[in-house]
């Protein structure tokens, strides 16, 4: 009988790292996401060396991603990762199944993953959001004045990342790197996201441009005369 996904984890993680005080299988195997590609992520806290690394593997056909770290890298992740406004590393042990927990770490990690989580990221300044606004309005005139199709495609992907991380920002959510980064728009702003993605398609067009500047609009709107940094 094929052996499920879960099972293929723990038994990985119980021949690699028999010291394991926790382990966690996450990522988009566990959601009716999963794909024909989806790996095993697979947060492992040791209490010490050899961590912390990060290993690719595959692992009885599977494609197994390993991040193993002790307790003190995965706070120093956690903030580096929140100061940036970014959760992946929360995200993995918020939602993520726990595979082996020896002395309690694991749920105290989730618990506190799931809380941090909940709080959102910290504000957004004024500054950062007048920078985004300034590259957002740069990147439409520089798209709005292109004629080259080739050039069009590329900037079209620098309007829905910048529009798409800007609308986020200006909404207190978490960001998120190529698909998170829809998904995280598609759970704040869904209508926003659908008519940003909607208007990609359709760049160059009124209503095209229309979600570009819907979401320029969120955070105070167009802004380039005037703008200055030191």
């Amino acid at each position: 009988m094929e052996r499920d996904h879960a099972t293929i984890a723990r038994d990985l993680v119980r021949t690699r790292f028999p010291g394991a005080r926790a382990a966690f299988l996450t990522g988009s195997v566990l959601t009716d996401r999963r794909t024909p590609t989806s790996d095993l992520d697979i947060v492992v806290l040791l209490p010490g060396p050899p961590a912390p690394f990060r290993e690719s593997l595959v692992h009885e056909g599977w494609p197994v991603e390993l991040f193993v770290q002790t307790e003190a890298d995965w706070r120093g992740f956690a903030e580096r990762e929140t100061a940036e406004r970014g959760s992946p590393l929360l995200a993995m042990c918020a939602n993520g199944l726990l595979l082996t927990d020896t002395d309690g770490l694991g749920a105290a990690l989730r618990t506190e993953a799931r809380e941090r989580l909940a709080a959102g990221p910290p504000a957004v300044s004024v500054a950062e959001l007048e920078d985004r606004r300034y590259a957002l309005t740069d990147a439409l005139d520089d798209f709005r004045g292109c004629a080259d199709p080739l050039e069009r495609i590329y900037l079209v992907a620098e309007l829905l990342r910048r529009a798409s991380e800007l609308a986020l920002l200006a909404g207190g959510h978490w960001l998120g790197g190529g698909k998170w980064l829809s998904r995280r728009l598609a759970e704040a702003e869904p209508g926003l996201h659908g008519r940003l993605t909607a208007g990609a398609a359709i760049a160059g067009t009124a209503e095209g441009m229309a979600a570009f500047t819907e979401a320029l609009g969120l955070a105070g709107g167009p802004l380039w005369a005037g703008y200055r940094r030191g």
